[in-house]
């Protein structure tokens, strides 16, 4: 855990003393697609893909690429701060293997993701607008379940965290109405995971360390 913790103290002041740099070979960008996407064009090889969506500064997609360098993942994030820094973070990682771009996550997957074309969605810690008229803001919905649903391959799995419990009892209600073909499976922790942690991101061990509680759901096509 000291080691972890030394790495994110080191990571930020990277992140602080230098230029942030773009690297056309990650990037995606959305002027460039007009219709659905080709993933054996995109990574220029074939091979499972892994979306995940929120990706912030991108812990998770470097630390996955890095452990499965056979598999293709995609990070999608809109906060331009956090995709900046995910892109520089890549980038300099030289990972081949991972694309991200800047874009709404839900008009992305229901205009350009192909049907039963992904191994596997990622969503952890997602933003929770907790406040009552925000929540149809919220990205777990039945619309956006069923295309989510649509994309994975048979077999593929969707995996979630959040730390909070209330947005977490809607996603359950979501996956048990709309979720017809999935089955729940257990929820392994990611490659980056400490002791303790489930998906090892920033936001996670921020949460962990204010002692909040940590909800995971994970299932699967059938």
């Amino acid at each position: 855990m000291l080691v972890t913790v030394l790495m994110c103290f080191f990571d930020l002041i990277l992140q602080m003393a230098r230029t942030l740099k773009e690297y056309p070979s990650v990037l995606l960008k959305p002027e460039d697609i007009d219709s659905r996407i080709d993933f054996v064009r995109i990574f220029g090889r074939t091979g499972p893909v892994h979306i995940e969506i929120g990706s912030g500064k991108g812990t998770f997609l470097v630390n996955q690429a890095r452990a499965r360098p056979s598999d293709n993942f995609l990070g999608i994030e809109w906060a331009s701060k956090y995709y900046r820094y995910a892109v520089d973070r890549i980038g300099r990682w030289d990972l081949t293997n991972v694309r991200i771009i800047r874009t709404d996550a839900a008009v992305f997957l229901a205009d350009f993701i192909t049907d039963s074309s992904v191994e596997c969605f990622h969503i952890y810690f997602p933003d929770p607008w907790p406040k009552k008229r925000h929540h149809k803001r919220r990205f777990i919905s039945p619309a956006n379940m069923e295309h989510l649903i649509r994309c994975l391959k048979t077999g593929g799995q969707l995996k979630i965290a959040t730390d909070h419990e209330d947005y977490f009892q809607v996603i359950q209600e979501v996956i048990t109405n709309q979720g017809k073909g999935l089955e729940e499976i257990q929820f392994l922790p990611t490659v980056g995971a400490d002791k303790g942690e489930w998906v090892g991101t920033n936001f996670e061990r921020k949460y962990l360390k204010d002692q909040r509680s940590i909800y995971t759901v994970a299932v699967k096509k059938i």
